[in-house]
C-alpha cells in the first residue's frame, strides 16, 4: 500500500479555474487522483505538464495547478512526446477520453506505446462521445443504443488495454473514478514508472450513458492484487485484459522494466535533450531572426 498525500499536500495543484464537467461526472475522481498522486510523489508543479487533445475529460489541463496545454482532437499523446523530448527533466502525463486518444488518435498511441517514451497516459473512459452528447465511442458495446446507434452499436469495442500490451506498453493499468484511492495508487505507480504508462480509468458520463453506470461497475470491478496477479506476466495481463461484462479488473495488469526511448536515441543520448541544445546562433543573429518574425 502507498501512504498517498493528504488532500491538503494535493491542494498545491489546484487550479484557480473550476471544473466545469456535469456534476457527478467521473473526471473529478480522475482530477483528484491525479493532484493526490503528483503530491504523494513531491513533484513541482514547474516541473510538470498536462497535455490533453479534444473532449470533455480534456479540458483537464486547465483545472490542475502546472504547465498545460490543450491541443487538436487526437494529437494529445504527439504533443506530450514531443514535450517529453524537448526536456526530459519534465514529467508529462497526457489525459484524454476513449474518443479523443482511441479513436482519431489511436495511431499516435500504439506508437508512443511501442516507443516506451517515459510519459503517462491518462484516459477517462466512459464509452460514449461526451462533448458531442451522446454518439458511440469505440469503447461504447455491441448493442447499445446511442443517438448515432439507434438501433443498436454493430461495431465490436476496442480493447484499449488488449492493444497497449500487443503494442508493448511496459505499463498498463486499469483504474475507475468511483474508487479515488484506489485510483491514486494506481497513477502513482504510473507516473513514477520509467516508460510509457498507460492508465484506463472507468470514468461513467452521468448524462449521456446510462448503461455503465457507477453502480453497474461496483457491481464487476475487482481488485487485481488480491487475486495474487502476476504483473511481471504478459499472458496474465492478457487474460486480465478480456474481462468486461461481467468482472473487470482493475489495478497494474503489467509492468516491466526496460530501456525507454530518451535512452536509445542517438541523438539525445550523445547531446542531451534538446532544451539544452545551443542553437548556434550569434546575438546579432538571432536578433535578426526575431525583427523578422516581430
Amino acid at each position: 500500500m502507498i501512504e498517498l498525500a493528504t488532500p491538503q499536500a494535493a491542494s498545491k495543484f489546484r487550479s484557480e479555474i473550476k471544473p466545469t464537467w456535469c456534476p457527478g461526472c467521473g473526471d473529478f475522481g480522475v482530477l483528484n487522483s491525479l493532484q493526490t498522486a503528483c503530491a504523494t510523489l513531491n513533484i513541482n508543479p514547474k516541473d510538470l505538464v498536462v497535455v490533453s487533445g479534444i473532449g470533455c475529460s480534456s479540458n483537464l489541463p486547465g483545472f490542475i495547478h502546472s504547465y498545460g496545454m490543450h491541443t487538436l482532437h487526437g494529437r494529445g499523446v504527439a504533443v506530450a512526446q514531443g514535450v517529453k523530448l524537448g526536456n526530459h527533466a519534465l514529467t508529462v502525463v497526457a489525459t484524454g477520453g476513449d474518443g479523443d486518444g482511441y479513436g482519431i488518435g489511436v495511431g499516435h498511441f500504439i506508437h508512443a506505446v511501442r516507443r516506451n517514451i517515459n510519459m503517462t497516459y491518462i484516459v477517462m473512459n466512459n464509452q460514449i462521445y461526451g462533448l458531442t452528447t451522446g454518439q458511440a465511442s469505440p469503447t461504447t458495446s455491441r448493442s447499445v443504443k446511442t443517438k448515432s446507434t439507434p438501433g443498436g452499436n454493430i461495431e465490436n469495442a476496442l480493447n484499449p488495454l488488449g492493444l497497449a500490451l500487443m503494442g508493448g506498453a511496459s505499463f498498463v493499468a486499469r483504474g475507475f473514478s468511483g474508487d479515488a484511492n484506489g485510483l491514486a495508487e494506481i497513477m502513482t505507480k504510473a507516473i513514477a514508472h520509467k516508460g510509457f504508462s498507460l492508465v484506463d480509468v472507468l470514468s461513467p458520463c452521468v448524462t449521456y450513458n446510462k448503461m455503465n453506470t457507477y453502480a453497474w461497475f461496483r457491481e464487476r470491478v475487482y481488485r487485481l492484487e488480491e487475486k495474487g496477479h502476476d504483473a511481471t506476466s504478459m499472458e496474465a495481463a492478457l487474460k486480465a485484459s478480456l474481462d468486461w461484462d461481467q468482472r473487470i479488473a482493475l489495478g497494474v495488469l503489467y509492468q516491466v522494466e526496460r530501456p525507454t526511448y530518451e535512452e536509445q536515441d542517438p541523438a539525445t543520448a550523445e547531446f542531451g535533450p534538446l532544451v539544452t541544445h545551443k542553437l548556434g546562433l550569434s546575438d546579432s543573429d538571432w536578433q535578426a531572426a526575431l525583427k523578422e518574425f516581430m
